[in-house]
C-alpha cells in the first residue's frame, strides 16, 4: 500500500499552559482533496505549522508522503500558501515569481506566469508593479499563482479565498479542479463550509483542539441529521 500524502499521529501542541492541539490523528490520502474546518482559534493554523515544522511537537509525529516532516527532503512535493500572505515589498510581481522559483531550482517563464495570472483574473501588468501597490486580492492571486507555477503535487492552503471576489474565487475553484483531475492532493483550511462542500473529498471540524469529525461533507450531515454543513457543524461542536 502506498503511503497516504499526509499522516499525522498523536500530535499534540501547546503552549504555556494552553494546550491548542490535542491528540490529533489524521490521514488524507493521496489525491485526495481534503478540508480542515473550525472556528477562529480552533487551532487549524497551529496544525499547518507543526506541518511544516515551523514549530515543534510536544508529542506525536508528521509524515509527508511517508517521509518525516522533520526532514527538509519530506516538503519537496509541496507547495504552501500561508493565511496571513505578504510577499516582500520592495519586489515587482515578477520579482517575486522570479524568486519563488528560483528558490525551487525551477526556471521562470513570463507566459506562463502570464496565462496562470490570467487564470486568476490578475491582469499581466501586475508582473511590472511593485508588490506594496497590490490590493488584498490582487497579493492573494500573485501568492496562488507562486504556489500553482510551481508545479507540485501536494498543496496546502490555509484559507486560500481570503480577500477574493467572486470571480476569482470561482476561477480557483476551476483550477483547482483541473489539479484534482491531474491527481494532485489539497489540504486546505476555510471558514467558509460551502467551499468545503463544493471542493473537498473529506473534511475534519477542528474544535478546542481536537478532531470532532472526519469524513465527507455528506456524510457530516448525516451524522448529526443536519439538512446542511452549516446546521452539522454547529451541531457538532455543540
Amino acid at each position: 500500500m502506498p503511503s497516504p500524502a499526509l499522516r499525522f499521529q498523536n500530535v499534540t501542541k501547546g503552549y504555556g499552559a494552553s494546550q491548542v492541539l490535542r491528540e490529533i490523528d489524521l490521514e488524507i490520502s493521496s489525491g485526495e482533496f481534503f478540508g480542515l474546518v473550525g472556528m477562529n482559534g480552533a487551532g487549524k493554523t497551529t496544525l499547518i505549522k507543526c506541518l511544516l515544522d515551523f514549530c515543534a511537537l510536544d508529542s506525536g509525529t508528521i509524515e509527508i508522503f511517508g517521509t518525516s516532516h522533520r526532514l527538509t527532503e519530506s516538503r519537496i512535493p509541496l507547495a504552501f500558501l500561508p493565511e496571513r500572505f505578504m510577499p516582500p515589498y520592495y519586489l515587482t510581481g515578477m520579482d517575486f515569481l522570479q524568486y519563488m522559483l528560483k528558490l525551487q531550482a525551477l526556471p521562470y517563464d513570463r507566459s506562463a506566469s502570464e496565462a496562470m495570472l490570467q487564470a486568476l483574473d490578475l491582469a499581466p501588468s501586475a508582473l511590472n508593479r511593485p508588490v506594496r501597490s497590490y490590493s488584498k486580492g490582487m497579493t492573494q492571486k500573485i501568492g496562488l499563482a507562486a504556489c500553482f507555477l510551481a508545479n507540485k503535487d501536494f498543496y496546502v492552503l490555509d484559507e486560500p479565498m481570503s480577500g477574493l471576489d467572486p470571480k476569482a474565487r470561482a476561477l480557483l475553484k476551476s483550477h483547482l479542479q483541473k489539479l484534482r483531475t491531474a491527481g494532485r492532493t489539497l489540504f486546505f483550511s476555510s471558514h467558509a463550509l460551502a467551499d468545503v462542500e463544493e471542493i473537498c473529498d473529506r473534511m475534519a471540524i477542528l474544535h478546542d483542539g481536537k478532531i470532532r469529525f472526519v469524513g465527507s461533507p455528506a456524510d457530516c450531515c448525516r451524522e448529526f441529521d443536519a439538512d446542511t454543513l452549516e446546521q452539522a457543524y454547529l451541531k457538532c461542536i455543540d
